[in-house]
């Protein structure tokens, strides 16, 4: 059945809705951005390492969990709930990451370079772990920075979404996701 086709503003009222208390109105929006939950969720786990056992429907259900425990977000807009759906849906792989890394023997494994175009990429298997920890630094650094690829990369916004969401140009987003890119691949190329 394909998806329904749905206004950005119609999305933005029911998250709106949801967020004055109204749990009616979840139940009216999930059906309407399960596709894009379901690309999004997709293309997180297209990113990790060959062997990864989570489906794309545990991952969106999962995350669906975690958004219906979310109560003190004041829901702004379309982007921006696909940003915050796109942050649950990397916790919930880092936190797996971490879980199985911490079973393993010697309780670890060892960080990967991520090349600038590994993080554009679709394809390029990553150590999220260790990407995790390099975001988390460069949010210490800058957050805004930090933001726009969490939008970019995890959200999967694009330039104009992400401008929108950060009250930004879009000349500001294309710029510092350049420099953010950069201070990221050094940071795990380096290990530091």
């Amino acid at each position: 059945m394909p998806a329904p086709q749905v206004a950005p503003n119609e999305v933005t009222q029911l998250l709106l809705d949801w967020g004055r208390g109204d749990r009616s109105a979840l139940d009216r929006l999930m059906p309407l951005v399960y596709g894009e939950l379901r690309k999004l969720a997709r293309r997180h786990l297209n990113k990790e390492r060959p062997g990864q056992t989570l489906q794309t429907t545990d991952l969106i259900h999962e995350t669906y969990l975690k958004l219906v425990d979310q109560r003190r977000v004041h829901w702004q807009n379309r982007a921006h709930f696909f940003g915050v759906s796109a942050q649950l849906m990397r916790r919930i792989l880092v936190d797996r990451a971490r879980r199985k890394n911490r079973i393993k023997r010697g309780g670890g494994i060892p960080a990967l370079a991520l090349e600038e175009s590994a993080i554009a990429s679709q394809n390029s298997p990553l150590d999220l772990v260790a990407f995790d920890e390099a975001l988390q630094k460069l949010a210490e650094i800058d957050q805004r920075k930090a933001q726009i690829v969490e939008l970019r990369f995890f959200g999967g916004l694009s330039v104009d979404e992400a401008a929108e969401f950060l009250k930004l140009s879009n000349i500001t987003i294309l710029r510092e996701s350049r420099m953010a890119k950069a201070w990221l691949h050094r940071a795990l190329s380096d290990g530091s």
